[in-house]
């Protein structure tokens, strides 16, 4: 209990800090709790007129800054006149834009803020919504604001506030340039408010905002409002990762988690623990985990409900709650279930009866009344709405996610379990970074519901608990820029400010920032290189004569014996491709090597493309796919012929079957003998090597007896040299490195006619300003070339697909089209790709992506009026069917790029009709429903 001295000297500094601070004072009376230091801190700060960077962790309320920002803009100008014939007029009003990375997180803000201020002062503005978008308030999207930026909109006029929230997505290496774009261009007298998670290099980042944006204040804070606890699930027992705060702060994992590990571990290796099933015979150990409906109830008898559980796994989320079914879990009261069917009902009434049943509806919500959920991208936008809705009431207990989920979202719980450590990336399975690690388990613990967060890493052998704490005990990750200047951007800075201003704003870009902070560590380095050098070249001096020289003519031979083996596979590889473009429909051939290695019959030869032969085959064990040179280490032999039906269906499991069977019963060996397939090279001894060998014995330094030490020591002199020169590439590759790739693109945008000479910008260059799409250039020359004109709105749909789609996985065949039309103008789209691929190839400028094909059917059936079931069922998909989520993102992602052809200045008119009634052939069913904002 404090003093009433001490009482009176708090009551004094409180109206100190609110005779200073009135705006904060006002704000924070309205709020309904005490603001923590970090959020007093920041808001002074913007008071005071300075622009402001928050790093926190997850759920510690860096949004109250941004809500503060709001407040600012509301209450107007302190200092603004007030006209004397009316005391009574409030101060002018200024303008606030509360930017997001993702709709779904600027759809929620819009709800909050409109539940406060109310939905006259507040807009929302993102592909999908535009709602009163002349409000002082405006939530948005950071494309967006960015695209408002370019086209100097009039809504802009008044803007005295932008809240930049997840800040941190500028290291997104798809879409953080956007950020970048924004932080760079707005007018110096907009406050800028960045909200961020943590990260280790908010200094540098706070640097470059004060270097663009002019005074900005830092205010880090690492404390977590609710404290989270680790723990691991080993099998049936659950271990704190650590034994206290001061054991976490070390890395010191509980020994008794420790000792436990290892004893299974050493168990495991002897054999124990095995289970009896298929593949009990292996060697090594066998681990049989948890199983999931066992982790969820275990959660649900200690009290740690609602909880997310990670998945990296769209396939892997769904079966989780299978499972949970399965095994009869039911968490939810009866008052509960009917609450839930009451929310789903009324949210899918805008949905077709035919749709839902194709869509699973019916064990979706089974699920739901449960308790139980997934929560992954290719769930349908709304059906995950109602499993984010339902989880933030409490009706539903259990979330099995993909890391999607972590992002951006408010979707808080008591626990987070964490599956694996590992993640696939698109390209890799990697393992999880401490950021990642931090963003996820961050949704644990509910401020002003959870008294602590719980964590929980379900272990298995692979996992280290010592790797764990390493993840828990580093809290903050580097903030590293992905920003690269685009055509669109190109354009739309020179149309701006001009070709050398706009030289100049890329080099003031963070991107550049950090290449050029990285370079002073590069330069010490390869002077630290060269003195090393100077030492390795001493020793490696020889009395006899000049060492130098002699390890030359080493270096000589070893470089002429390599080329010798590159050019003998050069040639293996050049005969490989000649025997199989000779290959025709019905030849029986061997796969020598490879996972598919034995007897196979050419279904499609494949021949007169672009690049390698990859005929299509059928093997003997039923696999169906296309196999390439690398696949043959000598060349391809037809070894006997057999008829392949006209119309062979290779999709068919049945057609397989058969016709695998007759490849089978030809009786040839399925392997051939394995006779070695890498022939030996017989002919005589290289000239140019038995004259180097020559020169080489007859040196002075061929007889000294310590030639072998100097040689040595001359190798690493090599070695380093050779890193040395690279450090010095990457040293004069970083100093102004965003200002030549620039340039480069500047001149292949002049030699194309979007800008002139003189550095103006074309018809076609302010048309290409206006086309916001990764592939901005190439969608660019359809629209000059006519490539899309006369098609249907249908066939549009189809055609424009195709440079917007992008497969999560590469599949080996390319994917079939439309005849006719459509399969017309994407022949064309891939000719102008081709040339424009071979002009960036020449500016050693990154290529624009290759148009893919595998959404072309599914929007053209759509369009067409077919029903949801076909058009899922002709996505080419590796596993099966398209998922519904993924076609309802990537349909919209076309709808947004016909409404770009439909307002473009460079489409005819006919054009532009077509799109819009694309557009409307499109915007139906499932891709009808909107969130209502």
């Amino acid at each position: 209990m404090s003093s009433p001295a001490e009482r009176y000297a708090a009551a004094r500094r409180k109206a100190a800090q609110a005779a200073q601070f009135p705006a904060l004072d006002e704000f924070a009376l309205e709020l309904g709790f005490d603001l923590d230091d970090f959020q007093r801190e920041a808001c002074q700060s913007l008071e005071r007129g300075s622009g402001v960077l928050v790093c926190a962790p997850t759920g510690a309320g860096k949004t109250v800054v941004g809500e503060f920002a709001v407040h600012l803009a509301l209450r107007g100008r302190p200092d603004d006149p007030v006209p004397a014939a009316d005391a009574t007029t409030p101060p002018a009003r200024r303008k606030c834009f509360y930017t997001t990375p993702i709709k779904a997180l600027s759809n929620q803000k819009y709800h909050d803020l409109v539940a406060r201020y109310g939905a006259e002062q507040v807009g929302l503005l993102t592909g999908d919504n535009a709602i009163n978008g002349d409000a002082p308030v405006v939530v948005m999207t950071t494309e967006v604001l960015r695209n408002m930026l370019y086209a100097g909109s009039s809504t802009l006029q008044g803007l005295a506030y932008v809240v930049m929230d997840e800040v941190h997505y500028l290291a997104d290496r798809f879409r953080g340039g956007v950020w970048e774009e924004v932080i760079i261009h707005l007018p110096a007298s907009v406050t800028l408010v960045s909200l961020s998670a943590t990260v280790s290099n908010a200094e540098e980042f706070a640097d470059w905002l004060v270097t663009v944006r002019g005074e900005t204040a830092v205010v880090v804070s690492e404390h977590r409002p609710v404290p989270l606890w680790q723990h691991m699930l080993v099998g049936k027992r659950m271990f704190d990762l650590f034994h206290d705060a001061d054991a976490a702060r070390k890395h010191d994992v509980h020994p008794e988690l420790l000792r436990y590990t290892r004893e299974t571990v050493r168990r495991l290796e002897l054999g124990e623990g095995r289970s009896a099933g298929p593949g009990a015979g292996r060697r090594g150990p066998r681990w049989r985990g948890p199983l999931r409906p066992d982790i969820v109830d275990r959660l649900d008898r200690e009290g740690l409900l609602p909880a997310i559980l990670f998945i990296f796994s769209r396939a892997g989320c769904a079966a989780a709650v299978q499972q949970c079914l399965a095994a009869g879990l039911r968490l939810t009261s009866p008052d509960e279930r009917a609450e839930i069917r009451r929310v789903v009902e009324s949210r899918v009434t805008a949905i077709p009866g035919e749709d839902l049943t194709v869509l699973g509806y019916w064990e979706w919500l089974d699920g739901l009344e449960r308790g139980l959920a997934a929560h992954h991208a290719g769930m349908l936008p709304v059906f995950k709405e109602i499993v984010e809705e339902l989880f933030v009431r409490g009706l539903v207990k259990a979330v099995f996610a993909t890391e999607t989920l972590a992002l951006g979202i408010n979707m808080p719980a008591r626990c987070v379990v964490l599956e694996r450590l590992v993640k696939y990336n698109g390209e890799a399975h990697v393992d999880l970074t401490p950021g990642e690690y931090t963003q996820l388990t961050g949704r644990a613990g509910r401020r002003g519901i959870d008294v602590e967060g719980h964590a929980v890493v379900v272990w298995s052998p692979e996992t280290d608990p010592r790797q764990v704490a390493g993840l828990a005990s580093t809290r903050t990750y580097p903030l590293r820029s992905s920003f690269r200047p685009s055509y669109n951007m190109a354009v739309n800075l020179v149309g701006t400010v001009g070709a050398e201003p706009a030289r100049a704003l890329l080099e003031s870009s963070f991107a550049q920032f950090q290449a050029d902070r990285s370079v002073v560590g590069l330069a010490r380095q390869v002077q630290r290189n060269t003195e090393t050098i100077e030492a390795y070249g001493a020793e490696a001096a020889c009395h006899q004569g000049d060492f130098d020289e002699y390890f030359a003519l080493r270096v000589a031979i070893a470089d002429r014996e390599k080329a010798i083996a590159r050019q003998g596979q050069t040639q293996r590889k050049a005969a490989a491709v000649a025997s199989l473009e000779r290959l025709r429909v019905g030849d029986v051939i061997r796969v020598p090597s490879g996972r598919r290695a034995g007897l196979a019959v050419v279904l499609d030869p494949a021949t007169g493309g672009f690049g390698e032969p990859r005929p299509l085959v059928l093997t003997q064990d039923r696999w169906a796919g296309r196999v390439s040179p690398g696949d043959f280490t000598t060349p391809a032999e037809v070894l006997a012929r057999i008829r392949v039906p006209k119309h062979f269906n290779h999709r068919s499991p049945g057609a397989r079957r058969d016709l695998a069977a007759e490849v089978s019963g030809t009786g040839l060996d399925r392997h051939g003998g394995r006779r070695g397939g890498r022939s030996r090279q017989v002919t005589g001894e290289d000239h140019q090597i038995t004259q180097l060998r020559t020169e080489l014995r007859h040196h002075p330094c061929h007889a000294c007896p310590e030639r072998e030490e100097h040689a040595r020591w001359a190798e690493r002199r090599r070695r380093l040299e050779r890193d040395t020169e690279e450090l010095r590439e990457r040293v004069s590759g970083r100093t102004g490195s965003l200002a030549r790739t620039f340039d480069r693109i500047v001149a292949l945008l002049t030699e194309r006619g979007y800008l002139a000479r003189d550095g103006a910008v074309t018809d076609a260059g302010r048309m290409l300003g206006r086309i916001w799409t990764e592939a901005d250039l190439l969608v660019a020359e359809c629209l000059r070339r006519g490539v899309w004109n006369g098609l249907s709105p249908a066939e549009l749909a189809a055609a424009v697909s195709v440079v917007v789609f992008e497969a999560r996985r590469d599949v080996d065949e390319r994917a079939s089209l439309p005849r006719g039309p459509v399969a017309d103008a994407v022949d064309e789209t891939l000719k102008l790709w081709g040339e424009i691929e071979a002009d960036e190839a020449a500016r050693g400028l990154t290529a624009t992506r290759e148009p893919d094909l595998g959404f072309a059917w599914p929007v053209y059936r759509w369009a067409r009026g077919e029903a949801l079931a076909k058009v899922l069922g002709s996505g080419h998909e590796i596993d099966g069917e398209m998922p519904a989520g993924d076609f309802v993102r990537w349909a919209r992602q076309v709808v947004d790029l016909l409404g770009q052809i439909a307002d473009s200045g460079g489409a005819t008119t006919e054009l532009r009709s077509t799109a819009r009634q694309a557009i409307a052939a499109v915007n139906r069913g499932v891709l009808a429903y909107h969130t209502s904002a």
